[in-house]
């Protein structure tokens, strides 16, 4: 087999394919938002003490967990008209990535808020902190340096998981790489530099993911 390698549309399409590297980049930050938005709310409807909303919660984690990501944004890409709400493929695809994201993001957060425990609590009350103080002291930041690892994991993941937006023809990367790739037929030329491209904007996700961890989530130096 005589292939010969040729860059040459990958060059031409370079522009387009860093501008789908932006798309990606953007799907993945607002999916992120999005999720942790859902996280949170989820968390207090996880641990109230109405049992419907629990329930509910409990269901919607279950769902979503256990039905493959391409079907669930097949799902929002076709249903949400028949409910006449007619969306974009990006803004419909924000909301995937935030559902998706967010049913995990319920279950880290509950994790890392369970294990703080209420002798700390009550302490802070002892000490005549307000609710909001011992919310924000106590339990919010030790919580979220104890899940930032397995948060930061999972929203790499949710980043790279904006690949299957292309199936409703978002713009971001994987788009571009088949529009490119059906123009001028070379496959391997394609997928290579794309590849390449993922694991920088992977690297640069954690990269970035790190130095917040520092900034924020690192113990004082004694």
């Amino acid at each position: 087999m005589n292939y010969q390698l040729d860059f040459t549309p990958v060059i031409d399409g370079l522009p387009n394919l860093l501008l789908g590297c932006l798309g990606t980049f953007l799907l993945a930050v607002c999916g992120m938002l999005l999720a942790i938005v859902i996280g949170i709310g989820g968390v207090i409807l996880r641990t109230s003490k109405i049992k419907a909303a629990r329930w509910a919660m409990i269901g919607f984690v279950e769902l979503i967990r256990n039905t493959p990501f391409l079907v669930q944004i097949f799902f929002l890409y076709f249903a949400l008209p028949l409910a006449g709400l007619r969306l974009d493929p990006t803004p419909t695809a924000i909301i995937a990535l935030g559902i998706n994201g967010g049913a995990y993001a319920i279950e880290i957060i509950r994790g890392g808020v369970q294990s703080i425990s209420k002798g700390q609590i009550e302490a802070g009350l002892a000490l005549g902190l307000h609710r909001a103080q011992v919310f924000r002291f106590i339990v919010l930041k030790p919580a979220l340096r104890a899940i930032f690892p397995s948060l930061t994991s999972q929203f790499v993941l949710l980043t790279l998981s904006t690949s299957i937006a292309s199936a409703i023809s978002a713009y971001e990367l994987t788009s571009v790489s088949q529009r490119i790739e059906s123009e001028s037929f070379r496959s391997f030329e394609v997928y290579f530099t794309v590849t390449a491209f993922y694991l920088v904007i992977s690297w640069l996700m954690m990269r970035l993911f790190g130095l917040f961890s520092s900034r924020y989530f690192a113990y004082p130096v004694k």
